[in-house]
């Protein structure tokens, strides 16, 4: 018989897992993360390393239950404007309808943003024939907010070519902003009804400190750097992400979805492996931070493992620092 999940411990071994996007369906948690492949070619700076090639979608109908993966539920062959790198997926409910929207390398090698869809939280998803107009970069992440209006966050710098997009076209040579200049932030839209295109052009998130000033491109240890992921608590929206080269998750919050956000703090200490993605759900009357490390493979930052903890907040509203390797544990 299956054990059920533990805190801080993978949440499968038989495949690697990573950016684990964590949803509430049907009563029970699915969990729609990358598929890191088993292989042992060099890692750089671009990400060629992350070369994953199909989703999985994970579920559990509770934390005392075994984690069911319910197999291949969309591959890159089945997708027609796409040549490789299916990496960080999140998924989205709407028109009786699941939603999942992915990045891959088109066949000019540009990242763009794709859409799937199923009639079931557990796939099998049927691409759309082409990449959502307008999109770029990496990591999209779908907020479905109280009114029904859809939005969708995005960008990744480095690998994820964010920096490329500074003037709105693509840039291939282009470069970061200078360290004393604001940083970039991710990208937000308004989706379409039918959760396929944008309703305008995506326009840049501004994170501020408490003062209002931009965070600064050399502020390492706040500034944006990928891994997006908004949800809403007690009236604000919580902005959460990677500072990338710090290694941490870090929020801001506002009370518009749009922005600006105000910086806050850490959520997630740096973990074994260079990246850090996560998500944040509430499950019952608990939330939870849904994360990866590279512990399954001793360090090997393209072969992640999925796992999750409690997540609590403060009487404030800010959120209690996460250390993913408690010594008790």
């Amino acid at each position: 018989m299956k054990s059920s999940p533990q805190p801080n411990q993978p949440l499968v071994t038989h495949i690697y897992t990573a950016d684990p996007s964590a949803h509430v369906y049907e009563g029970k948690i699915y969990i729609y993360p990358s598929h890191d492949l088993d292989h042992d070619e060099p890692s750089n700076d671009n990400g060629d390393q992350y070369k994953m090639e199909d989703y999985h979608v994970l579920s559990i109908d509770n934390f005392d239950s075994p984690v069911t993966d319910h197999g291949q539920v969309l591959h890159l062959k089945d997708i027609p404007w796409a040549s490789k790198q299916l990496w960080a997926p999140d998924a989205a409910y709407k028109n009786d309808t699941y939603y999942l929207f992915f990045p891959a390398r088109d066949h000019d090698g540009i990242f763009r943003l794709g859409v799937a869809t199923s009639d079931s939280p557990a796939g099998p998803f049927n691409p759309q024939p082409d990449y959502i107009p307008g999109s770029y970069s990496i990591d999209p992440a779908v907020l479905v907010d109280e009114d029904n209006q859809s939005y969708i966050y995005f960008g990744g710098l480095w690998g994820g070519q964010l920096e490329k997009w500074q003037t709105g076209t693509f840039v291939p040579d282009a470069e970061g902003p200078a360290l004393d200049s604001p940083a970039i932030g991710p990208r937000v839209a308004r989706l379409s009804e039918d959760m396929l295109s944008f309703q305008a052009e995506p326009t840049e998130i501004s994170i501020v400190d408490e003062e209002g000033n931009p965070i600064l491109a050399g502020d390492e240890d706040r500034r944006y750097f990928e891994g997006p992921w908004v949800h809403k608590y007690n009236g604000y929206y919580y902005l959460s992400y990677s500072t990338g080269t710090k290694h941490t998750l870090v929020y801001a919050i506002s009370k518009n979805p749009m922005g600006p956000f105000t910086f806050k703090g850490e959520i997630l200490s740096p973990v074994i492996g260079w990246t850090t993605h996560h998500s944040i759900v509430q499950f019952g009357d608990k939330w939870y931070l849904f994360y990866h490390d590279s512990s399954l493979s001793e360090g090997v930052n393209h072969k992640r493992c999925v796992k999750y903890t409690e997540l609590q907040y403060n009487a404030d509203g800010t959120i209690q620092r996460i250390d993913p390797y408690p010594a008790s544990e």
